[in-house]
C-alpha cells in the first residue's frame, strides 16, 4: 500500500477491540494470547510488520474483522499477506496450510510465535486432560510439517 499503515498502537487497540468479550479454551482473555503472540513475534526478531501482523493473525479466521477490513485496511501488503497465510480456511489439508506459510515472506515467524503460546504448558494445564492431550498432538503435527523444532 502507499501511503501511512496503522501505528502498532492502533492495530493492537483494533484487535483487542475485535476481540473484547471473547475467551480462550482456558476461559482467559483471548486479548491475552494476541499481546503473548505479538511479544514472541518481537522476542524472535520480527519487524513491525509481523508484530502487525501477530495481533491480527485470528482476526479473520475468528470472524473478529471481516476479510473486507483487512482488504480495506492501512496496512502493509506484507502484514496482510502474513495474516491471510495464517488464517486456516474451512476444510483445508494441514499440509496446505502449512505449505502456505512456509512460501509467505514473514508469516512462519509468526506461526511460531503462535504455537509457541498456544503449546505453552502453563496455558494447557489450565484445560481438561483431553483437550490438552489433542492440542498437543496438533500443535505438535503443525510444528513438524512447517519444519519447526520440536
Amino acid at each position: 500500500m502507499s501511503g501511512p499503515v496503522l501505528s502498532l498502537a492502533a492495530v493492537e487497540a483494533t484487535a483487542r477491540a475485535a476481540h473484547a468479550g471473547r475467551t480462550d479454551k482456558a476461559g482467559r482473555p483471548y486479548a491475552e494470547h494476541l499481546a503473548a503472540v505479538a511479544e514472541g513475534v518481537r522476542r524472535r526478531g520480527g519487524d513491525d510488520e509481523q508484530i502487525a501482523a501477530a495481533w491480527l493473525h485470528d482476526a479473520v479466521e475468528d470472524d473478529a474483522l471481516p476479510g473486507t477490513w483487512l482488504a480495506e485496511a492501512p496496512l502493509s501488503r506484507r502484514t496482510k499477506d502474513i495474516v491471510l497465510a495464517v488464517t486456516k480456511r474451512a476444510g483445508e489439508p494441514p499440509e496446505a496450510y502449512a505449505a502456505r506459510i512456509r512460501a509467505t515472506p514473514g508469516a512462519l515467524l509468526v506461526k511460531e510465535a503462535d504455537l509457541a503460546h498456544n503449546a505453552d504448558p502453563a496455558r494447557l494445564a489450565l484445560l481438561d486432560e483431553a483437550t490438552r492431550a489433542r492440542l498437543t498432538e496438533k500443535y505438535t503435527r503443525m510444528r513438524a510439517l512447517l519444519g519447526l523444532p520440536g
